[in-house]
């Protein structure tokens, strides 16, 4: 009976020794993970000067001259270019639909490509083949197309770029922050299950997950894209996440169940391996 007892002990000693190796093991995979994507978060920053410079460079610019520098001007200047619709109609793109419509050439580039505009806007009703439309371009952009009057900026424009970059960047830096909560979550669960005491986690980091990493960084773009311009609305981007994603962070370190008395000799200790608390 006391051999039993006894082997007993030390098969549950085996087991809450590897557990500890496992959550130290975990806990140095967790840390690496947040490295490398701190550095990949350097990737989508580099870019941001760049697209904040070709959206100052927008917003300064100005309808071209006539006369026969007009086509060397229009890669920095607004060039209107005036054609006739060869073909509109609803399309779908991905998931969703829009009223797309083609000029009739010869027409310079790029108004010589597919022009896709709100399904739902004035233009729809306006714009038939056949018709004159002028095409408003910016470089390699179609800014906007306007009809009679009624005028419809296009998506995707150079002054929507920087702070879709930096939301990208503060996606990736989210990410590698929970790496390293996660990390430290499986080095403090080393620690409690080694002193007998493990530790239940509260903050379910799986639901939480796709709001807090992905939406808030996009949301806070939005918002700063909404109210600023070129660099205070970078910089306005990553305060309005910081402001939030911060004080989130250091609740949910501090956000602490009472440890559980110490497990009784010979019974296994459920506590779950794969929450980062």
């Amino acid at each position: 009976m006391a051999a039993q007892t006894t082997d007993r002990g030390l098969s549950a000693d085996r087991w809450l020794s590897a557990r500890i190796r496992q959550e130290w093991w975990r806990g140095v995979a967790w840390t690496l993970l947040g490295l490398a994507l701190s550095t990949v978060a350097v990737g989508p920053s580099l870019y941001v000067p760049g697209k904040v410079a070709t959206e100052a460079a927008f917003h300064d610019a100005r309808p071209c001259t006539g006369g026969a520098g007009a086509g060397d001007q229009g890669m920095s200047c607004l060039r209107t270019i005036t054609g006739t619709v060869l073909s509109a109609q609803t399309v779908k793109s991905g998931r969703t639909k829009v009223f797309r419509i083609r000029l009739r050439p010869p027409v310079p580039a790029p108004a010589d490509q597919f022009i896709d505009l709100d399904r739902n806007g004035d233009l729809s009703e306006l714009v038939r083949p056949g018709g004159r439309v002028d095409v408003t371009t910016w470089r390699n952009d179609v800014v906007s197309v306007s009809r009679g009057g009624v005028r419809e900026r296009l998506a995707g424009l150079p002054d929507d770029g920087p702070i879709t970059f930096v939301g990208a960047a503060l996606v990736v830096v989210g990410s590698a922050a929970l790496a390293f909560v996660a990390a430290f979550g499986s080095a403090r669960r080393a620690r409690r299950l080694a002193t007998g005491r493990p530790v239940v986690p509260r903050v379910p980091f799986a639901k939480a997950t796709p709001v807090g990493v992905v939406g808030l960084p996009f949301v806070a773009a939005i918002c700063a894209g909404h109210f600023w311009d070129t660099w205070t609305a970078v910089v306005m981007t990553v305060v309005i996440w910081a402001l939030i994603a911060v004080p989130a962070t250091i609740l949910v370190l501090r956000w602490d169940r009472e440890p559980s008395a110490a497990p009784t000799p010979g019974k296994e200790v459920t506590a779950p391996l794969d929450a980062p608390n």
